[in-house]
């Protein structure tokens, strides 16, 4: 049983990731110490079993504290319309036209936060994280897609629409299409030749089918290149090249103090040795490129970056529209 939360606390926030495969919630104190975790499998196909299975980790949560949380963050894959609260993903299904929103917050009836896992991951990172003293930083996520999020002073900033930083959706310049011979990839965003389509780990794989390989997704790639496979070879020093000029269009744009890599590409060694350069190639003179660092908490700072949006912001009254998540 977890711990009871009274004196050692005065607060209680709870956080829940929500990904295509599961759903976790933790509760965090005020020093940010999880009391209590818990994991199910997400019901992807089914929206009331959806709400179910995230109303009965938070009443177990409560159970298990004796107390009910301050406020509820949760982060989810996929896009809130800002003034419909209706659900968009590709990862779950279930949400899509649905009022997301409005329906967890009927059935949770605590102040809530919505954010996405591009969001949660970069204000964990930011907080006790790869980034922690940082006065800005981004975090990039290279996963199935490609996003980030934006803070300053540990803090997210979502923007108008909510779309923090969506580099993954700008396009890919027509220099570097030409210069590969690059096909154009209709996005699950609606637009066409978004980098995530090049740079995700599904992009590096796509890459490689391009070139005459034949790997399933980016750890083949990686593999096949280890072993001296030359399209998989090519297949990353072009992944490397349309990814140093996307971040260094973040740099210009943002000129973060640090940019922390997520997702599975983010265990890849190499990118931490010949990114600044890439992204250098691609930057004006004399501009310096900013750390690159590996995550700290990785896939499990979602959950913590969701209670983190909690405590920051409380309650929301007309949620932001969410960015596509990675």
């Amino acid at each position: 049983m977890a711990e009871p939360v009274g004196e050692r606390s005065m607060h209680l926030w709870y956080g829940v990731d929500v990904g295509g495969t599961k759903i976790e919630l933790v509760a965090c104190d005020d020093a940010l110490e999880v009391v209590h975790r818990q994991r199910v499998t997400t019901p992807t196909q089914d929206y009331p079993a959806f709400l179910d299975a995230v109303a009965a980790l938070v009443a177990n949560a409560d159970a298990e504290l004796g107390r009910q949380c301050d406020a509820i963050g949760i982060g989810l894959p996929g896009v809130v319309d800002r003034e419909s609260g209706l659900g968009f993903s590709v990862n779950i299904p279930a949400i899509t036209g649905k009022p997301v929103v409005a329906d967890l917050r009927a059935r949770l009836q605590r102040p809530l936060c919505i954010g996405n896992d591009l969001q949660c991951f970069a204000i964990s990172e930011a907080n006790g994280g790869a980034a922690g003293g940082y006065p800005t930083m981004i975090g990039a996520i290279l996963g199935t897609g490609a996003g980030g999020g934006y803070c300053i002073d540990g803090r997210l900033v979502s923007g108008y629409n909510g779309l923090g930083v969506e580099w993954g959706h700008w396009t890919v310049p027509a220099t570097l299409v030409a210069k590969y011979g690059l096909p154009i990839h209709d996005c699950a965003c609606g637009l066409q030749g978004c980098v995530e389509c090049y740079v995700s780990g599904t992009g590096l794989a796509r890459l490689h089918r391009h070139l005459g390989g034949d790997a399933a997704d980016a750890g083949a790639v990686i593999a096949a290149a280890r072993s001296g496979d030359a399209a998989a070879t090519r297949a990353l020093a072009i992944h490397l090249d349309v990814l140093g000029h996307a971040l260094a269009d973040v740099v210009k744009a943002f000129d973060p103090h640090a940019i922390v890599l997520g997702g599975g590409l983010s265990k890849l060694e190499s990118l931490y040795r010949d990114l600044p350069m890439a992204i250098a190639t691609h930057l004006f003179r004399n501009t310096r490129v900013p750390p690159i660092l590996p995550p700290v908490f990785g896939d499990a700072g979602g959950a913590r970056g969701a209670a983190l949006l909690a405590r920051q912001h409380g309650a929301v009254v007309n949620p932001p529209t969410e960015p596509f998540g990675a």
